[in-house]
């Protein structure tokens, strides 16, 4: 597989983010507002063009009200297991 920064476990999780947010009944401004944070970083996020780290998939999840936990399952699910990194 070709090096990316849009592997299919990242792709997962910005789908994941997203939907979630819209379950939320948050926009991209409401979520920033309690991350407090720019709109601008919860869109380059939820597009892919910047990638988060487990703190901060933390922060989010618990800002949108989801378990992190479930979110890493769900990734987990999509990810190869012969996926490099």
């Amino acid at each position: 597989m070709p090096k990316t920064i849009r592997s299919s476990g990242q792709i997962a999780l910005t789908k994941i983010l997203v939907k979630e947010r819209k379950n939320a009944a948050l926009s991209q401004s409401s979520l920033a507002e309690r991350l407090r944070c720019h709109q601008s970083l919860v869109a380059r996020i939820e597009s892919g063009e910047r990638r988060i780290d487990v703190v901060e998939l933390i922060i989010i999840a618990r800002a949108i009200g989801i378990r992190p936990e479930e979110i890493v399952a769900r990734i987990s699910e999509v990810v190869p297991p012969d996926e490099s990194i």
